[in-house]
């Protein structure tokens, strides 16, 4: 199951209480305090792990809490300190606190440790306080309380390209065919109910990220289909495929299917709607021998960077990939 979003509670543990006590052996008169600290709390601390690709394990969990630090005792003997509770999220998770509504952390490389909750300190055991005035001091210090967040943890894959357009655009078959991802292809809208992630191999040395965003439709933005639901998954992307089906089977304009895409990645976020953008007239292998209707599509689409493909015949795919590389690494002359 693909879950990309979860909203917990965190506590790392308190600290343990110092201690108040006195040494107490045969032969040794008027003993003084030795009463011992406290351990510190464990913290809670979250880790990127490529190795994990949603937030499942927060579904059923909603309460993460760190061991406490175990109270100072006598002879001046510290108290245990509890262990950091180490979490593994996916590359790419957004950590928010939804009661100061901050951003606490982007993992967004891997192995990057953080420390969403600080633990609380062990309080000084009572030999601490001893002086010249106050020989048999009768109080130690309180361990204080750890750190305690309401979270909310947001995925966001992590990939080179984004490939966007309405449903049936043929995203899922391009996927399939420049990568090792077996996407649900199927003859009608919202095959797509989740992201995909595919890594094309250009040769043994160019590998490219994509990314597969389930179908858009006007007024997603107002929730309309999936909605925009899966869009953050591409607001990391350096690059947006727009995929244009060239003889769609509900016989719509495929140059305002176009735009209708366009206007909901405006009104989802501007800085996704600036990146650079390569159009793919799709589906050139339905007109046969024609191939007019793609040449007037091409034109309206003109002047931006325009290719034709067919992701069936994988005619064209080779030049989308050539050419998403050079977008993606310019040449510096």
């Amino acid at each position: 199951m693909f879950v990309d979003e979860a909203t917990i509670k965190a506590k790392a543990g308190d600290g343990g209480n110092g201690c108040v006590s006195f040494r107490r052996e045969k032969y040794v008169p008027r003993g003084g305090p030795d009463g011992g600290d406290g351990g510190h709390g464990g913290s809670i601390v979250f880790i990127a792990d490529p190795n994990k690709n949603t937030l499942l394990d927060f579904a059923g969990k909603h309460h993460w809490t760190a061991p406490r630090g175990e109270h100072g005792q006598g002879k001046k003997m510290y108290g245990k300190a509890g262990d950091d509770l180490v979490v593994h999220v996916p590359l790419g998770t957004v950590v928010h606190d939804l009661d100061k509504s901050v951003t606490l952390a982007d993992l967004s490389t891997i192995g990057q440790r953080v420390v969403i909750c600080k633990s609380g300190k062990g309080g000084r055991g009572n030999w601490h306080f001893k002086n010249s005035v106050n020989q048999t001091p009768r109080f130690a210090e309180p361990g204080t309380i750890g750190e305690e967040r309401n979270l909310k943890l947001e995925l966001k894959l992590i990939a080179d390209v984004a490939i966007v357009g309405k449903p049936n655009a043929g995203k899922s078959t391009l996927l399939s065919v420049i990568s090792a991802a077996r996407p649900k292809v199927a003859a009608y809208p919202f095959t797509t109910l989740e992201p995909q992630l595919g890594i094309a191999e250009l040769d043994m040395e160019r590998r490219v990220i994509f990314a597969d965003i389930p179908g858009l439709i006007e007024d997603a933005h107002l929730g309309a289909g999936l909605g925009h639901a899966f869009l953050r998954h591409i607001e990391r992307c350096r690059v947006v495929v727009h995929l244009v089906e060239v003889l769609p089977e509900d016989e719509s304009d495929p140059f305002y299917n176009y735009k209708v895409i366009r206007n909901e990645l405006e009104q989802f976020s501007p800085d996704l709607a600036a990146k650079p953008e390569i159009v793919i007239v799709n589906k050139l292998d339905l007109l046969g021998d024609d191939t007019t209707l793609a040449d007037d599509l091409v034109a309206k689409l003109k002047p931006r960077k325009v290719l034709v493909m067919s992701g069936a015949t994988k005619k064209g795919v080779a030049e989308m990939l050539t050419a998403v590389w050079e977008l993606l690494n310019p040449r510096m002359d």
